[in-house]
């Protein structure tokens, strides 16, 4: 992970006006009612609390100054953590016309509840988690502007029946694909375990299509992520699309699949 210049700044602002008080690093400390030790944590850049930006701006009176800071610094924070090629990915959904997504192991993260994303993100990246799935919330309001996308998602019956979170948060979560599944642009499917090996089961991928461009797409395995743009690699993913989506079954024959594994939680 690169620096995060944004919390630097804050520590060079920071040390910049306690050095203009006359105050030193303990003298502030004790102000705040925290340690000298993390006065120069701050100071060097190297973390920062949403409450001591607070108590910063009280103390010098600085009108939520540093409290800007420390958004700024958090959402650099957020960018370094996302996987590479995500950001991108992100700017070409806002776009996209139709998604066709595979889900391998997990629900999508444009179809899940919240508290099925904060499950997942408490336990992968538990200091950032509040502000990863506020953001995985807003990114779903994708399905939900003017001209709605035309969505197919294929998921693997193992990820509706990894219980993520407990039985409640995954029962919440199945209803919620039963409930997407009743619009008019939007079909789910699941391909069953009994299939055995499909074109899916190397990992999860989503294709991007548009109007007036070529079709895009995306895949993430372990952290890493990779958006594809090379027409003959697309083709690829469009090709196990076709291959695995063969295996699914009917929409109505997928609802009932995912009544059924709700109904046994």
């Amino acid at each position: 992970m690169g620096e995060n210049r944004a919390r630097i700044f804050f520590g060079n602002e920071l040390r910049r006006m306690r050095d203009d008080a006359g105050l030193t690093g303990k003298e502030l400390a004790d102000a705040l009612g925290c340690t000298p030790q993390w006065v120069s944590t701050m100071e060097s850049g190297r973390k920062v609390s949403q409450q001591s930006a607070l108590d910063l701006d009280t103390y010098f009176k600085t009108d939520g100054h540093y409290h800007r800071l420390w958004k700024l610094a958090n959402e650099v924070e957020v960018q370094f953590i996302l996987p590479p090629g995500f950001p991108e990915y992100l700017e070409y959904e806002k776009k996209a016309t139709s998604y066709r997504i595979y889900c391998a192991l997990l629900i999508n993260g444009l179809f899940q509840t919240e508290d099925y994303t904060r499950s997942i993100l408490t336990t992968t990246d538990g200091a950032n988690s509040q502000e990863l799935t506020a953001q995985r919330m807003e990114r779903q309001g994708v399905l939900a502007r003017d001209k709605a996308p035309h969505t197919w998602i294929v998921i693997d019956e193992t990820a509706l029946r990894r219980t993520v979170g407990g039985p409640d948060i995954m029962r919440e979560q199945l209803n919620y694909l039963l409930t997407a599944s009743e619009c008019f642009n939007t079909m789910v499917q699941v391909v069953p375990n009994h299939t055995g090996y499909h074109a899916g089961l190397e990992g999860s991928f989503t294709i991007l299509g548009f109007e007036d461009m070529p079709d895009l797409a995306y895949t993430e395995s372990a952290g890493e992520g990779l958006l594809i743009e090379k027409p003959a690699r697309v083709k690829d993913k469009v090709v196990r699309w076709d291959l695995l989506r063969g295996h699914a079954l009917p929409i109505q024959e997928s609802r009932a699949m995912i009544r059924t594994v709700m109904e046994g939680l």
